[in-house]
């Protein structure tokens, strides 16, 4: 049996997704959101993590991941989501034409990326292989990898970005992120630089209009 998290924001979708993964009879599903996705990880100790990453709440996916992945005394695996008890494989929903999301998948280490267009019959293969310990990728989000290896945006630097595209000030985006106000104004000096924006709102529309946030 292989145990299943699937962590989506969106209550109709993540009850669809869980309905129609729980039919398999080698699945044992349970369903989350992503605030409440790293207290189910270690009481659920799911073999495979199914994620939407292209919600707002993935841009913090890799501390999520961290916090998920921590055994109740605090310790974790170094170089792994979590200890020997509770690591768990990360498999990304994401949308083609999202690099950012992938480059967030990326970073945060997954195994597996299945496009959100694709089939049940692909998400289903990409589980049991991830669950495998096997790598999965989609093949039509090849391209959206290669404009993923192009961004001169770090992940941090895509994190801030990310939020202040929804109109968060900096001091919501530093309690979001847990940094402080200094910092979160160097990430997004360093996010205008590198996109060569006017400013922060010339930033956004440049990184949107490239699929980055």
């Amino acid at each position: 049996m292989i145990r299943v998290l699937l962590v989506h924001d969106i209550g109709l979708l993540r009850s669809a997704l869980a309905a129609l993964l729980g039919k398999e009879q080698d699945l044992e599903v349970t369903a989350t959101t992503w605030d409440a996705f790293p207290v189910k990880a270690r009481s659920a100790r799911p073999d495979v993590c199914v994620v939407d990453a292209d919600s707002p709440a993935s841009e913090s996916i890799s501390d999520v991941l961290e916090s998920a992945g921590r055994c109740p005394d605090g310790r974790a695996r170094p170089g792994a989501p979590g200890c020997s008890r509770c690591r768990s494989a990360l498999l990304a929903l994401v949308t083609a034409g999202r690099p950012g999301a992938l480059r967030r998948a990326f970073d945060a280490r997954a195994l597996g990326y299945v496009n959100k267009n694709g089939t049940p019959q692909r998400l289903l293969e990409a589980i049991r292989k991830v669950a495998r310990g096997e790598r999965f990728v989609d093949e039509s989000l090849a391209f959206g990898f290669m404009q993923a290896a192009e961004m001169p945006l770090t992940a941090r630097e895509l994190s801030v970005l990310s939020l202040a595209a929804e109109g968060r000030p900096i001091s919501e985006i530093a309690k979001s992120l847990h940094l402080c106000n200094g910092t979160v104004r160097n990430y997004m000096a360093s996010v205008i630089r590198k996109t060569g924006a006017r400013n922060r709102i010339d930033a956004v529309r440049i990184s949107q209009s490239a699929g980055w946030v």
